[in-house]
């Protein structure tokens, strides 16, 4: 069971102390990842992150684990194979926060699929990424595609291939794995930001000045090896070490809106093209459709990417176009997400066609900075990283490090015996959930959250007398208590969107919460009332953004 964490005091007072042997820098799911590799191996690891961990692309994404299937159209078939292979390791450890889903691929006369090239596509697909015969694809029908899914358009249809994908929520992955580097023994700060980097005599680089975003404090952090994994922001990162040279960085922007059921009663995941020969996936969750991604170019600040007028009405028209019974207009979008992805610039190519392959970069510096790459393949490219980086460590000072160790490792949550022990496991702690008071439905969702944590939630209702709940009922409390205790999370929006997903896919209850849980952060916290105002201001802003469009 996970252990709790120390305070952020003293996490900060250890980081000062120390010379680590590697420093990473971005708290997204590739520097959780490196973080947990690197610390598996024997590493002293330091983590930092300008923001809250996921806040970049890593909360962003389309929530799947998947191969990606239209890949093999762009004949990256060394890439399908190794993300497709990670993506059953991405499940097996951590089955609270993956989860496998039955995707639908319709095909149309005039389509981008046919009968023929979805058949084989998907053959070669399971056969790369190395599918069991229990999640292999299907062929269907007219009649039998129809039947998965009702509301897809009639008009044309041909028929239909089934596959799997695994969904998941990408911020929690990432917490997940964050909090296992942690205690695996690596010592990670959010909101801490890398202002400039520190050199020894010789010009390689050996520490960086961070300024604590919270008190405005700047100290220095001192390691051996720094990696730069700061997804959006690792060009920045390579103009402050002066390398910014040869390949860079082609940030493209990805939307994804949500609707409740009652308008889109999707029942089933599906994967479509759109009359521009574009894929969106369209996929249900928690009584909620949600439909992206959208995919353009960005040159603006990654911190605030926005949902446009344009990508709103580019994926209405995309519903309506696959989905013609289904009536959705602006006032149906419950909410939104946008976010950037990091690839590496290919001059003359679409933004859909630019490769989701990932490189490591070395600078004169010795600064490493990892670019590129997709969620699904987090942990493969942090074994990467780490590999290197043992190599360069065993190189200047004569350390030796064990090796990667990450494939078999449940993350936090994780320990619940794999795939295939998850329900039993789920059904063994529901009566210890209806003990401390929760209903059997909410015990539920809490085991299958929270995973082997959620013994530490309903620990946590039993001497629940202890707190002042601010009128937050049992369940909530126990997920926002545990989001301050055991998750890092040091403002209103860490919880509402990054911790539990509500300001994306329940925002009725969040209104009706929003409030408790300020109140209740800003005791647990101490904090002044003009930090109480700056911070839900903060969150407003972040509910305007996920429901309003920019122009």
């Amino acid at each position: 069971m996970q252990k709790k964490p120390n305070t952020r005091e003293l996490t900060e007072r250890a980081i000062k102390e120390k010379v680590y042997d590697v420093l990473v820098i971005g708290g997204g799911i590739t520097g959780a990842g490196i973080a947990l590799d690197a610390a598996t191996r024997g590493m002293n690891v330091a983590l930092v992150e300008m923001q809250d961990y996921s806040a970049g692309t890593s909360s962003r994404s389309t929530k799947l684990v998947h191969g990606g299937l239209r890949y093999l159209k762009q004949l990256e078939v060394k890439m399908v194979a190794e993300v497709g292979k990670e993506r059953a390791v991405v499940y097996e450890n951590g089955p609270h926060v993956t989860t496998p889903e039955w995707m639908l691929l319709p095909f149309h006369t005039g389509g981008t699929f046919g009968k023929f090239t979805t058949s084989i596509g998907l053959r070669v697909y399971d056969f790369l990424a190395g599918v069991k015969k229990s999640e292999r694809r299907t062929m269907f029908s007219v009649v039998e595609t129809l039947k998965k899914e009702p509301l897809v358009k009639k008009e044309g249809l041909k028929g239909g291939g089934y596959y799997v994908e695994y969904r998941t929520d990408d911020s929690r992955l990432t917490i997940e794995v964050m909090k296992k580097a942690v205690e695996k023994g690596a010592v990670a700060l959010n909101y801490t930001k890398v202002e400039k980097f520190l050199y020894d005599q010789a010009g390689t680089v050996n520490g960086v000045m961070v300024k604590n975003i919270v008190t405005n404090e700047s100290y220095p952090i001192y390691a051996s090896l720094i990696v730069n994994a700061t997804g959006p922001w690792v060009d920045n990162l390579r103009e402050k070490d002066g390398s910014k040279k040869g390949k860079s960085l082609q940030l493209t922007k990805g939307v994804h809106i949500v609707i409740d059921q009652s308008v889109f009663p999707l029942k089933q995941a599906i994967y479509f093209d759109t009359p521009d020969k574009r894929m969106v996936f369209a996929i249900p969750r928690d009584g909620k459709a949600y439909v992206g991604t959208t995919d353009t170019f960005y040159g603006d600040d990654p911190v605030s990417p926005t949902m446009s007028k344009e990508d709103q009405q580019y994926l209405l028209k995309a519903i309506r176009f696959m989905f013609p019974s289904v009536t959705v207009t602006t006032e149906n979008i419950e909410s939104s997400w946008a976010g950037v992805r990091p690839l590496i610039l290919e001059d003359g190519k679409d933004p859909s066609e630019i490769s989701r392959k990932d490189e490591i970069w070395e600078s004169d510096s010795k600064l490493i900075t990892i670019a590129g790459g997709k969620l699904t393949g987090y942990r493969k490219m942090a074994e990467t990283v780490v590999n290197l980086v043992a190599k360069r460590l065993s190189e200047t000072t004569g350390k030796t490090f064990k090796e990667a160790a990450t494939k078999h490792l449940p993350i936090s949550g994780g320990d619940v015996g794999g795939e295939k022990g998850f329900t039993k496991f789920v059904e063994s702690i529901v009566p210890h959930g209806m003990e401390v008071g929760l209903t059997k439905v909410e015990a539920e969702k809490i085991a299958r959250m929270y995973g082997s944590n959620a013994p530490i939630l309903f620990e946590l209702l039993q001497n629940s007398e202890e707190y002042n709940m601010e009128g937050l009922i049992p369940y909530f409390w126990a997920k926002i208590h545990y989001a301050l205790e055991y998750e890092f999370a040091l403002t209103p929006t860490d919880v509402l969107l990054r911790r539990t997903g509500m300001l994306l896919f329940d925002m009725k209850t969040l209104q009706i919460v929003k409030e408790q849980v300020i109140n209740y952060m800003a005791s647990y916290y101490e904090w002044s009332e003009e930090r109480k105002e700056m911070l839900t201001a903060q969150l407003e802003e972040e509910i305007q953004k996920a429901t309003i469009p920019v122009n």
